[in-house]
């Protein structure tokens, strides 16, 4: 009865490697950021690579300076990254034991090290007036922005880091 069991365990122990071949870096590599309007209107649909990157930018509404929240595709999840801050203003700052915050050198600061994790990966956000504009950034990538204000202002928007063959969710 014994060699049974340890049989099962062997079993289920290399379950993983049944499919020969599938790479679980292929299947996360490809995923992509995906930004609809609550109509369903496509506004962004770019590949985002394992390790990739882009940041909403932002100016704000108070303060008229532009704030930063990067974003990174790990192995399929999508990470609140960092973000950058030039000041301390209304609804900004760093909390305690969320990322490191470290000067940027031109009197503002990044929270760094963040990597947390979006929740479903997706989160709604309400796009800003075009003095806001909100706008996707890819940072050291060629791509232009694309700014979100310009073709949404006021309007409630879902970004999600999806697989290729997935169907966006509203």
């Amino acid at each position: 009865m014994q060699w049974q069991q340890r049989l099962m365990v062997l079993l289920v122990a290399c379950l993983p490697l049944a499919e020969v071949g599938a790479s679980p870096a292929s299947a996360i590599a490809s995923m992509r950021l995906v930004i609809v309007t609550e109509e369903g209107a496509t506004l962004v649909n770019q590949a985002v690579p394992n390790g990739g990157r882009w940041c909403i930018q932002w100016k704000h509404s108070v303060a008229h300076f532009t704030v930063l929240d990067c974003y990174r595709n790990v192995a399929g999840v999508m990470q609140l990254e960092r973000s950058h801050q030039p000041d301390f203003a209304a609804g900004l700052g760093h909390v305690f034991g969320r990322g490191v915050q470290v000067s940027d050198g031109e009197g503002g600061y990044w929270i760094n090290a963040i990597n947390e994790p979006v929740a479903n990966n997706r989160y709604v956000l309400r796009v800003g007036s075009p003095a806001v504009n909100h706008q996707v950034v890819w940072p050291g990538d060629e791509r232009p922005s694309v700014s979100l204000s310009e073709v949404a202002a006021g309007q409630r928007v879902i970004l999600q880091l999806i697989a290729p063959d997935a169907a966006p969710s509203e």
